[in-house]
C-alpha cells in the first residue's frame, strides 16, 4: 500500500553502505501539525538513493513511501520506504485579473442620453 505525504525538506544524510550489496540513505521532512510540527524521517535504499540528490533543504516536496515492519529478537521495527520524491509546485503568483473598465471605456453604440423607446426619460427610471 503506498502513501503520499508533503512537507519541506528538512535535511539529506549520505548514502551508507550498510553491507557489501546493500545501501541506505535517510532524509527528513518537516510538517506543520498545528502546535507540534512533525519531524519525519524517511529512507532510501539501493538504486533509489539518488533520488533526493536533485532537492536542496527548505524545496517543498511530495514523498511516495510504503510501511515496511519487521521483526528482530522480539524488537519490531518500523521504516518509512520512500520510492517517489516530486517536487511540489507552488502558485505563488496571484491569479490576473482582468482591469477595471475606464469611465471612457463605454462602447460607442450605446448612447444613454437618447430616449429610445421615448415613454420615460433616463433619470426617471422605475427602479
Amino acid at each position: 500500500m503506498a502513501f503520499e505525504i508533503e512537507g519541506k525538506l528538512h535535511k539529506k544524510f549520505d548514502t551508507e553502505s550498510k553491507t557489501a550489496t546493500f545501501q541506505a540513505r535517510e532524509f527528513v521532512i518537516f510538517i506543520e501539525d498545528g502546535n507540534y510540527p512533525q519531524y519525519i524521517k524517511f529512507q532510501l535504499t539501493q538504486d533509489r538513493c539518488s533520488l533526493v540528490d536533485n532537492y536542496n533543504e527548505g524545496d517543498m516536496i511530495k514523498v511516495t513511501f510504503d510501511l515496511r515492519g519487521r521483526e528482530w529478537n522480539e524488537k519490531y521495527f518500523t521504516n518509512l520506504n520512500a520510492w517517489r520524491i516530486d517536487k511540489v509546485v507552488t502558485d505563488s503568483a496571484p491569479a490576473e485579473q482582468a482591469p477595471f473598465p475606464e469611465e471612457n471605456s463605454m462602447p460607442s453604440d450605446l448612447n444613454l442620453d437618447d430616449n429610445a423607446s421615448g415613454d420615460m426619460p433616463v433619470d426617471d427610471l422605475p427602479f
